[in-house]
């Protein structure tokens, strides 16, 4: 028998050949082409056109600010929340009051709290009863007729300070005074001459459209304005055209219909400013030329009046000294330097600046300052200034209100 040989070499080609399903004597393969010569075959990638890549920035954008928002809003609502639903009583009614006291962010109380709960809350505010006032704690002096008797035979250098510690520097019967407390800042305006204060108000334009406070000042070419009066302002949308509640220009009556709020504050013919709960009746006898209804009174007769419990608002007031000169008070609110005042905030500053008299006006977006060419008080409006029916102003020297 013969041996059959055995050849080591085609025995793994044949093994290869079973395992890898490749012919045992494959050739050898043809050496690949360099990678460089293989990519130039491939396409290049095309780059995004500019509008596409222009549109993919906005689009990241729009994602990234409405990103940013919701966690704006989140956090806003949990510090809401965190007031109105946590310990303190005072800073719950404290929050439902400020917004309350808004046409515009009104509803946020109601995401909080039933009708019933704003209601209860809302009625701990028992505004008193108004008296009469007494016109004889106002005796008006022009200013050139004042004296100061304490320097009576001494040479005086400069203007003197009045009563209150007041000095018209520039000696144009306007001074301005900053006002600054927990949490809040502004200015009071006190006019020397209580017979340059008007109302300025267009009652043609009623109904029709409204007067920011620059645009009433420059209508009656007065040199200082506030806002004055409030309007209907349905959900914060209001033009500034029709005030909701009686109005006196001019000894007319516009909308007795409407009352008078929580008080009434009118000037009468001898310049006298009266607060209280008016009636038309009650103007015609007082001889009342200019008012506007807000309130509450906050001073009446040298007295603070019990205002209760209020928001931390943006505010605007006027009132009166013994002398007949008239306080102009406006507080900047919804700021991180001024959150706002409260009404008892505001009976503090009149005292202090020595009302007899004093009564609060329309605050918030609508509380504005006009001086020296300009607002010198911040908007709290959003949406920028707002048109008011009513203003309080002050003509230039010489110029009389009520004659």
């Amino acid at each position: 028998m013969e041996h059959e040989e055995f050849n080591f070499d085609d025995i793994m080609a044949e093994l290869q050949s079973q395992l890898y399903d490749t012919p045992a004597q494959a050739e050898p393969e043809t050496p690949r082409e360099p990678r460089q010569e293989r990519r130039e075959e491939i396409p290049a990638p095309k780059k995004p056109s500019a509008a596409r890549r222009v549109g993919r920035f906005f689009a990241r954008l729009a994602i990234f600010l409405v990103v940013t928002v919701l966690l704006i809003v989140t956090a806003l609502y949990g510090v809401m929340y965190v007031i109105a639903r946590g310990p303190s009583p005072s800073a719950r009614d404290i929050f439902v009051m400020s917004v309350r006291e808004t046409s515009a962010i009104g509803f946020l109380a109601d995401l909080f709290f039933t009708e019933e709960e704003i209601a209860a809350i809302e009625n701990k505010t028992e505004v008193e009863e108004y008296v009469e006032t007494d016109t004889s704690l106002i005796t008006i002096t022009k200013p050139e007729d004042k004296t100061d008797e304490s320097h009576e035979g001494e040479e005086v250098q400069g203007p003197a300070a009045d009563e209150w510690g007041l000095v018209d520097e520039d000696g144009d019967g306007i001074i301005i005074e900053p006002v600054k407390g927990e949490g809040y800042s502004g200015y009071m305006m006190v006019v020397l001459d209580p017979s340059r204060v008007i109302m300025g108000s267009v009652p043609s334009s009623y109904g029709g459209r409204g007067y920011t406070v620059e645009q009433m000042v420059e209508q009656f070419d007065a040199v200082a304005g506030i806002n004055a009066g409030g309007f209907e302002d349905p959900e914060g949308h209001g033009n500034g055209s029709i005030p909701n509640s009686m109005v006196v220009y001019e000894g007319k009556v516009y909308y007795e219909s409407k009352g008078v709020q929580d008080g009434f504050v009118g000037i009468d013919s001898d310049y006298i400013l009266h607060v209280g709960k008016l009636t038309s009746k009650d103007v015609q006898e007082k001889n009342i030329q200019y008012g506007v209804s807000f309130g509450p009174v906050l001073v009446s007769n040298g007295e603070a009046c019990d205002v209760g419990t209020s928001g931390v608002n943006p505010r605007t007031a006027i009132g009166q000294r013994s002398d007949g000169a008239i306080l102009m008070l406006v507080i900047d609110g919804r700021q991180v330097i001024s959150l706002g005042a409260t009404y008892q905030d505001m009976v503090d500053i009149f005292l202090e600046f020595g009302a007899v008299n004093a009564c609060n006006l329309d605050g918030g977006s609508s509380s504005l300052m006009w001086y020296g060419g300009d607002y010198i008080n911040n908007c709290a409006s959003v949406i920028g200034i707002r048109p008011v029916p009513t203003t309080f102003l002050v003509l230039k020297e010489g110029g009389a209100g009520n004659e």
